[in-house]
Formats: structure tokens, C-alpha cells, sequence
């Protein structure tokens, strides 16, 4: 069995001129991500590894996260291969990931990660927004055959507003 949890990033600033990957995050977002995994820090806990685009607003994300709930730092992966918006990149980092890990969390961007949950399972969701989350469980044991997921929506509605 397997289980991965994906994250899309916190809300980010476009307002200085700097490259899409160096973005930062909005004040709004850092309190939203800290919220989101207070919210539901089980989920979050229980990870055997963290995987985050090396993307500013993700790994920033990432921080947010593992500081948040006191989660060991040598857990998380920076890895540009998450840096992605295409479903197919995505999904080969996923099938891709050592059979070691049971629980896995990444965290990046959309629209790749909101395609990846109909992709992963029978869901369609039409947007997955900033600090969303979804967990999707899997009968398979390795992850190059996982497939059709059972889907976990943390989206808390009072949250996002």
C-alpha cells in the first residue's frame, strides 16, 4: 500500500520582477499554510519523505510545513524535477520513487498537480487552489503501478476564505 499527498505551494507574490522560480510568498500565504497543516497535522506527521520543487514559493512552502509540526528537516528533498506544470513530468517523478517510502508528500504546481489527482485516481477536480492538498491512497506496493487512488480532499473551507 502507498500513499502520497500532494501540495500545491502557498500563495505567491508577483510583485517584484524576479524569475517564476524565485517568487516568494504573500504574507496571506505563509498564514495559510501554517493553518492548513494545523488543521490536519496527521497527515502531514506521518510522511516517511518530502519531496518539493526547488521553486522558492514551494520550498518555502516546505519549511513552513516542517517547522509548523517539528518535523525532522532531513525528511525533505529539494528536487528541480518537481518544478514542473506538465501532468507527464509529474507523473514519471512519481512512479519513479523508491518503493522504500510508503508515505510520500510533494509539493509544487499546478496545473500538473490538480491534473495528477483525475490521473491518479477517479476524481475530477477542477482546480486544486494554493496550499490545497490532497491524499491519495493506493492498494499497489510499488509506485510504478499505482493507480486508481482513493482520494482525500484538504481543502477546509474556513480556511481558504
Amino acid at each position: 500500500m502507498k500513499e502520497l499527498v500532494l501540495i500545491r505551494h502557498a500563495k505567491s507574490s508577483w510583485e517584484l520582477n524576479v524569475e517564476d522560480w524565485d517568487r516568494p510568498l504573500t504574507k496571506k500565504g505563509i498564514e495559510r499554510i501554517r493553518k492548513i497543516v494545523l488543521s490536519s497535522p496527521e497527515v502531514f506527521s506521518s510522511t516517511d519523505v518530502i519531496y518539493t520543487s526547488n521553486a522558492n514559493r514551494a520550498t518555502h512552502t516546505t519549511l513552513i510545513m516542517v517547522n509548523t509540526l517539528s518535523l525532522p528537516l532531513d525528511k525533505v528533498n529539494i528536487t528541480k524535477e518537481l518544478y514542473t506544470f506538465k501532468i507527464s513530468n509529474l507523473v514519471y517523478f512519481v512512479k519513479n520513487i523508491p518503493n522504500t517510502f510508503k508515505r510520500v508528500i510533494c509539493v509544487g504546481h499546478n496545473p500538473a498537480f490538480t491534473e495528477a489527482i483525475s490521473y491518479f485516481s477517479s476524481n475530477f477536480l477542477g482546480h486544486l487552489p494554493t496550499s490545497g492538498w490532497v491524499k491519495l491512497e493506493f492498494k499497489q506496493s510499488k509506485w510504478a503501478e499505482i493507480a486508481d487512488g482513493n482520494l482525500t480532499l484538504g481543502i477546509p473551507k474556513q480556511i481558504l476564505k
